[in-house]
């Protein structure tokens, strides 16, 4: 999407938490928020859906990843290449728990990493999009959307300024979500 943005930096997370409350009871959009670490209930004042899929895709394919290697061990032991050592038999279900829950752990994890990178967007190569040099260091920028007419930048200017912003631009760029 493109469109114009007003960005408004901040230097203290609690400025940062008021603001983005207010402005989202304004009904103003709000695109995204930077920060040089996780502030916590951000995620509440942003209106964020609080129930994410990721702990689910995660338990879901570490399942599989147990039942599949759980048939595969024994179609090899005792379907593939039966080997009799010691009168022991074929398919020994207890020999086999060991190795089924690291493969579990292993499919879990793997699951976890991609699917934030997917949910995120994140791939190799692609280019960051920086709002503020600041933003990585010790400033924390909330980017919103001039979406409609309705949107007066003099009184937002104004309502992020009575909250501490120490610098509010205003400008065109390509946002990608």
């Amino acid at each position: 999407m493109t469109g114009r943005v007003m960005v408004g930096i901040f230097t203290n997370e609690g400025d940062l938490l008021d603001v983005t409350n207010t402005v989202r009871a304004r009904g103003i959009k709000i695109v995204d928020v930077y920060a040089p670490y996780a502030v916590h209930g951000l995620d509440k004042a942003m209106g964020l859906p609080a129930p994410w899929r990721i702990p689910w895709t995660c338990f879901a394919l570490g399942l599989f990843g147990a039942v599949a290697k759980t048939w595969f061990e024994y179609w090899t032991t005792a379907t593939d290449w039966p080997v009799n050592v010691g009168g022991k038999p074929w398919d020994s279900l207890p020999a086999f728990v060991p190795i089924t829950f690291e493969i579990m752990v292993l499919f879990a994890g793997l699951s976890a990493v991609f699917a934030f990178f997917w949910v995120s967007r994140l791939y190799p190569g692609k280019k960051a999009v920086i709002t503020n040099v600041g933003t990585t260091d010790d400033r924390f920028a909330l980017v919103l959307e001039e979406s409609d007419a309705a949107f007066d930048p003099d009184e937002v200017r104004a309502l992020l300024e009575s909250y501490g912003a120490v610098e509010v631009t205003e400008r065109a760029e390509v946002v990608i979500r």
